[in-house]
Formats: C-alpha cells, sequence, structure tokens
C-alpha cells in the first residue's frame, strides 16, 4: 500500500520536506505526493530522482501526482 502526502496548498519547500521525511523512513515501497502547483512537482520529481528512486508523474486539472517507488538497495537490511 502507498503512504499518501497531499501537500496540496502548500508552498515549497513544504512538499519536498514531507516527501524527503516520507522517503526516510521507508527502505522500500511507494510514496504518492499530491501537489496542487507544476513548481512544487518539478521539485519532488527532482528530490525522488536524486534519491535513486523511480518516478511516475501524471497531471490532471492543475492536481499533480507524483508515485514515487524507492527499492532497497544491495546489502541493506
Amino acid at each position: 500500500m502507498a503512504n499518501k502526502i497531499d501537500a496540496c496548498g502548500l508552498d515549497c519547500p513544504q512538499p519536498v520536506i514531507l516527501t524527503k521525511k516520507a522517503l526516510e523512513g521507508i527502505t522500500d515501497g511507494v510514496i504518492e505526493v499530491i501537489v496542487d502547483n507544476k513548481p512544487a512537482s518539478e521539485n519532488v520529481s527532482r528530490l525522488a530522482k536524486n534519491s535513486g528512486c523511480g518516478v511516475e508523474f501524471t497531471e490532471t486539472q492543475g492536481t499533480y501526482i507524483i508515485k514515487i517507488i524507492k527499492r532497497r538497495k544491495n546489502g541493506e537490511n
């Protein structure tokens, strides 16, 4: 089951900070981040990619959904 972060209405850097904390809290899994502005979607996507995660992105009527897939690295417990 995916963790969901609803960051609609939040200005940067809040969506990025919430996403970073969520990523730090899991070794593998899916986090779904919902934002309502393009800069936040770009910043969250960039954080995920720079963290080595897979990113799936959809936009519907001004709402951006960033699905972040984090996989356990070899050697991690």
